[in-house]
């Protein structure tokens, strides 16, 4: 997309975000505007000139001045606006003392936006709080002026106003003076006689002859501007050519630009589902590191129920060390019954009375290693338990 056709739309967006109402900009030209355009010559906004005292005679003075941004309708649409100033122009109320006629004058560097001459029948329409219009049949489209504050707004419309009366009041005193001047003509040609007209010819004919001259002046002067009008015309034409060319212009750089803000609009909508997927994925990571947090919770818990078991293990194995001093102290007291017994041979008569002691300690020893028994094979199922439950804890740290 070329710059200078983003810079333009960007202006105009500028503009009318600040003059127009959003409505506005979309709005016909009512039907009186489009009969004054269709009633004049098809002319262009556009001269090439130097400046605004090139434009202006001698003998025109400017009377109010003003600035604004300056608008023209579409010429092909009859409805929207198009700027003609890429930003805010003078804007001036000029007065014509020799033919009694104002006119609205406007230049952005060396072009004339706005050159519009001031008649009874215009109407200066205040279409927003900073915008106004009017339409001039002569050039064939509607001015618009964007200022920046209601009150320029208002002191325009107002002179507007005043300058149309005064337009008023000097055609209807023009009109004036040119029905006396034929009534009196005709009255001195009927009532006259001969004599009279003889009398009377020289000042007759000195003022016929001034007049005549005045025709003539006049009449050159008007040749001239026709020439002059022609050569405008054919500059007005240049001109219209290259603002065509410029309108197609904008009109493509206008689709290609809806063109890339729908991709833009695409792209938005990929970005935002993207970050809806990365946010359901943090949240899911969050319930992750929840579970592990509870999962490390388990571990340590089992970890301090380990050190108990290994506590316990520990006073098994101390309670196991004791076995093997009952078992010396067995064949100890082995040993001294078989002294007992051989002492028995020598004493017969302790043998009776050492026999139910005899057999009481065997019952006891009897009974002792029964206990025993039983003891290892407590002892070797906790020490079992022991070891598949250390196994199972080591599973669990391994899956986790």
């Amino acid at each position: 997309m070329p710059h200078n056709g983003i810079k333009s739309r960007i202006r105009v967006k500028i503009l009318r975000q600040c003059y127009l109402p959003e409505t506005e900009c979309e709005q016909k030209v009512p039907i009186d505007v489009k009969a004054s355009l269709q009633a004049g010559v098809a002319r262009s906004h556009v001269v090439p000139v130097t400046d605004t005292a090139a434009l202006t005679a001698p003998r025109e003075q400017p009377i109010f001045t003003t600035r604004a941004h300056v608008f023209q309708i579409d010429p092909s649409t009859k409805k929207n606006w198009v700027p003609a100033s890429k930003q805010a122009v003078t804007v001036s109320y000029f007065y014509d003392v020799t033919r009694n006629s104002y006119r609205i004058i406007s230049v952005d560097g060396a072009k004339v936006i706005i050159n519009s001459t001031i008649t009874p029948n215009m109407t200066f329409t205040k279409t927003s709080q900073k915008f106004g219009q009017w339409a001039d049949s002569r050039a064939n489209t509607v001015f618009g002026l964007g200022f920046s504050s209601e009150q320029q707004l208002t002191k325009f419309a107002e002179k507007f106003q005043e300058v149309k009366e005064a337009a008023r009041l000097a055609r209807d005193k023009s009109q004036e003076k040119t029905e006396t001047s034929s009534n009196h003509s005709q009255a001195s040609s009927v009532n006259g006689t001969d004599d009279e007209k003889a009398s009377h010819v020289g000042p007759a004919d000195t003022h016929l002859k001034s007049e005549n001259d005045k025709l003539k002046i006049a009449l050159t002067q008007s040749a001239a501007n026709v020439k002059k009008w022609e050569v405008e015309l054919q500059t007005l034409r240049e001109s219209n050519a290259r603002l065509t060319a410029a309108l197609q212009e904008s009109a493509a750089s206008v689709e290609q630009w809806k063109r890339q803000f729908s991709l833009c609009r695409e792209e938005n909508d990929r970005l935002r589902n993207k970050i809806d997927e990365l946010e359901e994925q943090c949240s899911e990571i969050n319930r992750e590191k929840e579970r592990n947090t509870q999962l490390k919770q388990r571990i340590e818990e089992l970890e301090s129920e380990v050190r108990e078991k290994e506590t316990e293990l520990n006073d098994l194995r101390k309670q196991s060390e004791i076995i093997p001093q009952l078992m010396s102290e067995c064949e100890y007291v082995s040993e001294k019954l078989e002294a007992a017994e051989r002492d028995n041979q020598n004493l017969e008569g302790k043998v009776r009375s050492l026999k139910t002691d005899i057999e009481e300690s065997k019952y006891r020893q009897r009974h002792l290693k029964v206990e025993l028994k039983s003891f290892l094979e407590v002892l070797d199922a906790k020490i079992d338990g022991l070891h598949d439950f250390r196994r199972g804890l080591s599973k669990l740290g391994a899956d986790s």
